[in-house]
């Protein structure tokens, strides 16, 4: 396939947003300045991820409840009654959003905010996978829904990055620098009210009217409203919860706690009121802390430590992609050396070899094979599809291998993917290993468990 021939959603999902490559990017613009771009100095526009009709089907047909929707007029956020209602017989709920009241609302000016878009439709969790992937850091999307020449939200800054991507009509943004850069998670702009409503009186560093197809990068602390022209508006904003230093420091220091000297009780009759009491402590504190960091003998463990508590922390912060029960099953019992498959896109398992074992760890299991299926494994979970014709195995224990990992929801099945890839092809005869090669290492695989 050629790049000419590549759809929207084969492409790079940061390339769809921004108009440079990504190292300019994250030189000029990552955390540190905007980015306008109008819709021809990008590859699509954004319709094969979200349009009004899908609106219409979200808050028709889907039942979305709260708080995966929220309703705004002039900067206030309105109360959940006024959009929602019970589910009807079999679906004894109260907060499912009721189409003629959204309606009604609408009507009256109010703007829709469909949130968590990445966990209830398709297009847009693929896309915000691809994203959160490249960027390294979580994300999120909501989409903004304003009638004609109505404004939804004052005048603020969010403590997460973000990218717009404009959907339908137009929308008039105005953005100003901040007035606190890079506010962290607890520090909201409603601390800082006065100064925001002070610095949205000044000269806009962008004034500009979006149209269908422009998007815009925006780093945390910067200020902004929007106010739709003429017509309906939507927009996506893909928020991205950048990872900080504060959050490595948060976890060096309790890496840290292993020290003596910062486990050490305070003085006796300690009194916290008392600053004199207090500033020696904390100056004796802080030495202790920065001993224990440059220790070159506990540095390296702390660093694992760090990585090891980031790792995790995106392991939950990004979800990996959802499995299809039914048809995993199916596939699984049909598994044939043809059959093609590949690992679960951002799953991110660790895998270890041990004497007689190679193991696939997870957040919540582990899955242990014996080792003569490592090659096997390691091919399986590279991220590329594979028949299992093709994998260092006998044709049973590869089929055994692939059924496993595919039940215990570390593959998926690629239906139709060797066809549209090798179309004169069979994919066992690319292996490039013979039938009494690595493929005859015959081993028992039914014995494998997982904890």
């Amino acid at each position: 396939m050629t790049t000419q021939e590549r759809g929207p959603g084969d492409r790079p999902a940061l390339s769809r947003c921004v108009p440079v490559d990504r190292a300019e990017f994250a030189a000029d613009h990552w955390g540190r300045k905007p980015l306008f771009t109008r819709a021809a100095a990008l590859p699509d526009d954004f319709s094969d991820l979200f349009s009004i009709d899908a609106v219409d089907e979200l808050v028709s047909a889907r039942a979305i409840r709260t708080p995966f929707v929220r309703m705004a007029k002039e900067g206030a956020v309105l109360p959940p009654s006024r959009f929602t209602g019970p589910g009807g017989f079999g679906a004894e709920v109260g907060d499912q959003l009721d189409s003629a009241k959204v309606l009604a609302e609408f009507a009256d000016g109010a703007t829709l905010v469909l949130q968590g878009l990445h966990r209830t439709w398709p297009p847009i969790a693929e896309f915000a996978r691809r994203l959160a992937v490249e960027l390294g850091h979580p994300a999120q999307v909501n989409a903004y829904i304003t009638p004609a020449s109505s404004r939804g939200f004052d005048p603020h800054y969010d403590v997460h990055d973000v990218f717009v991507l404009q959907i339908a009509g137009e929308k008039h943004w105005r953005i100003h620098e901040p007035v606190h850069v890079d506010p962290l998670r607890d520090q909201p702009w409603s601390d800082r009210r006065d100064a925001v409503a002070a610095r949205a009186e000044e000269a806009p560093a962008i004034d500009e009217t979006f149209r269908p197809g422009d998007a815009l990068y925006l780093p945390r602390g910067w200020i902004h409203s929007a106010e739709a022209l003429g017509g309906v508006s939507v927009h996506l904003t893909i928020g991205v919860a950048a990872y900080t230093r504060h959050d490595v420091v948060r976890e060096a220091v309790a890496r840290a706690a292993d020290a003596a000297a910062l486990r050490s009780s305070l003085p006796l009759g300690f009194d916290p009121a008392d600053p004199e009491a207090v500033a020696p402590i904390v100056e004796e504190t802080v030495e202790a802390l920065i001993a224990a960091l440059s220790d070159p003998s506990s540095r390296s463990a702390v660093a694992d430590a760090v990585a090891g508590r980031l790792r995790r922390r995106q392991r939950s912060d990004t979800p990996p992609a959802p499995v299809r029960p039914l048809e995993t099953i199916g596939a699984a019992a049909d598994l044939t050396v043809d059959s093609v498959v590949a690992a679960r896109q951002g799953l991110v398992p660790d895998v270890t070899v041990e004497v007689e074992t190679v193991t696939v760890r997870l957040p919540t299991k582990t899955v242990a094979l014996p080792i003569a299926a490592r090659a096997a494994v390691e091919r399986l979970l590279d991220g590329r599809p594979v028949a299992l014709g093709e994998l260092p195995l006998d044709e049973r224990s590869a089929v055994v291998v692939a059924r496993r990992l595919l039940r215990e929801g570390i593959l998926v099945p690629q239906p139709g993917w060797a066809d549209a890839a090798y179309p004169d092809v069979d994919p066992a005869d690319d292996a490039g290993v013979s039938s009494d090669g690595e493929r005859s290492a015959t081993a028992d695989f039914g014995t494998a468990t997982a904890t």
